[in-house]
């Protein structure tokens, strides 16, 4: 969620940190705002509400002096609205501290009612005040930042990442985590802090990904990492992957239009270096786990949004293939319920940033009930993975835009290799299916650039029909799940009331919504896989047909009997059955942004989302 950045070095501070912030622009935010602190040792912040545009026009008209040290922030609201008081930083110590921070302080109201009693006030209705006010007065009594940041962070209750300046340690900038992500960008000469390697990718690839409750404190030429009790820890560094262009539009009208186009190089990217040279699949990262994959009987995949229907297909593919018990729970749910989980069990975790609090959450509470963990994750050095027994990187490269597109794909290409190679250890498949499996991913990439060739008609169709009021979506066996991320595309970007369904539920109740004209996508399963989940689907067709349906139909080339009962077509390559979703999903895509564009909504940071959901 809120985007945070730090920096010390010899650069123009106010520049690193804008930029930084605006590379952080996709995790959504309200507000934004920086702190600085320049030679002569004064203090200065700038915080505007509204986009970082504000606060752009507002340092262009009023510039802050020159200063080599410094603290950003973009903020999404939790305690208090989106105003210029609420926004970060928020100062301590009389003026001479600023602190930022992303999370939430569960504890502050009884902080600030010892505060209140000390006789201090407030101007904010904020947590993170009270966290300024706190390490302030404490500042006072060490005149030390980093003692005094190691004695407040104990108080704290909750999920925080929390960054500190005070104008007296003009070269020092302190951080500290917990349940809230914070890596450092080690440059020469200078160091940064982001929520995420994209807040200093323009001027370092060489990063450190610090650990839960644990503090870091750089200074232009030093970097130390310690625990909450002051231990000093040692951090493996990691080379990002990808630079800075890779975050840039390029060209392209939105993030999201430029991501949609990635996604054949994301599943390809995904799928290189893990088919070995006989057709099996062989993750490096799962080397020497034979025997944990051997000794579990059943997977739970825990994900949320967009992951969870990326965990909903890679379920038929673990079942179809591993021959697993698999089921798939929401991340938020799932240990609020006290699953039944042990030793043979293996929690699979998806999510894009590896930050998604809800997820992380349900790793732990795995861990600690003895399962064994295995996350899905885009991002490097992210909490999730290193929380986890075991990791498989998808290498979409880094995703701007706020609703999912190349991550997605790449999520459920990761599960499926995960599948195969499970199934390849425990020996529930042939070495010839293993062939053909893998003949079939590596065709993918080619076969979404076919797909995305019809954009354009895609994008008519979408302006056709952007005074749509709501829109339903159809899909059985793996094609329910993409019906179900279709649905959520449109919700995102559209603000339209959009609901996916399981085909065969169509009697059992949601059919009652037909009416003269209701747009209804349906996904087509191939009728060369089954001719019986086929039929059944070209049966809903006429059914919702007959009362008065607009019927889109997704369906692969060819596919000459839903031509008759489809009002539009729209084809997708041939393609084995279970890995049609990563086809279908492509026009799904496309229309949802379109349907957005042709209104003149902002497909890339859609109203009250965040691209990375930090908070429980």
């Amino acid at each position: 969620m809120c985007g945070i950045v730090g920096y010390v070095g010899s650069g123009a501070s106010v520049d690193v940190l804008m930029s930084g912030l605006s590379r952080l622009e996709y995790r959504g935010y309200d507000s934004a705002g920086v702190a600085v602190i320049d030679a002569e040792g004064g203090l200065y912040t700038r915080k505007r509400a509204g986009k970082l545009a504000v606060l752009a026009g507002d340092l262009e008209a009023s510039p802050l002096p020159e200063s080599h040290v410094g603290i950003g922030h973009t903020r999404w609201a939790t305690h208090g609205g989106p105003t210029d008081v609420n926004a970060h930083p928020h100062l301590g110590d009389e003026g001479k501290l600023a602190l930022i921070h992303n999370g939430i302080i569960e504890n502050f109201a009884v902080l600030k009612a010892e505060l209140v009693e000390a006789g201090y006030t407030f101007e904010s209705e904020t947590d993170t005040e009270v966290a300024a006010v706190l390490l302030g007065r404490e500042y006072r009594e060490t005149g030390d930042l980093l003692a005094a940041f190691r004695a407040v962070v104990n108080r704290f209750e909750g999920a925080f990442t929390l960054l500190a300046v005070h104008r007296d340690q003009p070269n020092l900038v302190v951080g500290a985590r917990r349940n809230s992500p914070l890596v450092i960008g080690l440059g020469d000469g200078e160091n940064f802090l982001g929520s995420d390697v994209a807040a200093f990718i323009e001027y370092t690839r060489s990063a450190l990904a610090i650990g839960q409750d644990q503090i870091v404190a750089i200074t232009p030429d030093a970097v130390e990492v310690t625990d909450f009790d002051g231990n000093v820890v040692e951090v493996e560094p990691f080379e990002v992957e990808w630079d800075a262009s890779a975050s840039d539009k390029g060209g392209w009208p939105s993030f999201m239009a430029k991501e949609i186009t990635e996604q054949p190089d994301a599943v390809a990217n995904t799928l290189r270096g893990r088919i070995a040279a006989d057709e099996t699949v062989v993750i490096p990262e799962l080397d020497g786990l034979d025997e944990l994959f051997t000794g579990i009987n059943r997977i739970v995949v825990v994900a949320a949004g967009t992951a969870s229907y990326a965990g909903l297909v890679g379920k038929y593919a673990l079942e179809k293939w591993a021959r697993i018990p698999a089921e798939v729970e929401l991340s938020h749910e799932f240990r609020y319920r006290d699953p039944v989980i042990d030793a043979h069990t293996l929690v699979v975790s998806i999510s894009q940033s590896g930050e998604t609090m809800d997820t992380l959450m349900a790793v732990k509470y795995a861990r600690e009930n003895g399962a064994k963990t295995l996350s899905i994750c885009n991002t490097q050095g992210a909490t999730i993975p290193r929380e986890s027994d075991a990791v498989v990187y998808t290498h979409a490269g880094p995703e701007v835009a706020v609703a999912s597109t190349k991550a997605f794909v790449a999520q459920i290409t990761a599960i499926y290799l995960l599948a195969l190679h499970v199934a390849r250890v425990r020996g529930t498949v042939s070495t010839e299916e293993l062939a053909g499996f893998t003949a079939e991913l590596r065709a993918i990439p080619e076969k979404i650039v076919t797909v995305l060739e019809q954009t354009e008609s895609i994008t008519q169709l979408a302006h056709w029909m952007s005074d749509s009021r709501a829109i339903l979506f159809l899909g059985r066996h793996v094609g329910f799940p993409i019906a179900l991320e279709g649905a959520l595309k449109l919700k995102e970007l559209a603000y339209i009331h959009a609901e996916g369904f399981a085909a065969g539920e169509l009697k059992h109740g949601p059919i009652a919504l037909i009416e003269p004209g209701q747009p209804v996508f349906v996904v087509v399963p191939s009728p060369r896989g089954s001719s019986t989940l086929h039929s059944k689907v070209v049966s809903n067709i006429q059914e919702i047909r007959a009362r008065g349906a607009r019927v889109i139909a997704i369906a692969e080339a060819g596919d000459a009997a839903v031509l008759p009962f489809a009002d539009t077509v729209i084809h997708i390559p041939l393609a084995a059955p279970l890995f049609e979703p990563l086809l279908a999903v492509v026009p799904m895509q496309i229309f949802a942004m379109e349907l957005a564009n042709a209104k003149g909504l902002d497909v890339d940071q859609p109203r009250n989302l965040a691209k990375s959901v930090t908070v429980e």
